[in-house]
């Protein structure tokens, strides 16, 4: 399974809570730190939460 280079790229200023919750849930706290998460389908359905606030690249193993 391909791993996802997930960087926070916008800002969660006046985001509702639930977006915040996912952003820090996946492990990003700060603008432009990134995490590397495997792909699996809970992490893709929380990256699709927030798809206008991160980019996402996809690793090979």
């Amino acid at each position: 399974m391909a791993k996802l280079n997930i960087t926070l790229t916008r800002s969660l200023i006046g985001r509702p809570e639930d977006q915040r919750a996912t952003v820090k849930a996946l492990g990003l706290n700060k603008m432009n730190s990134s995490v590397t998460k495997e792909g699996t389908p809970a992490i893709r359905g929380m990256v699709r939460k927030v798809e206008h606030l991160v980019t996402v690249e996809e690793v090979q193993d």
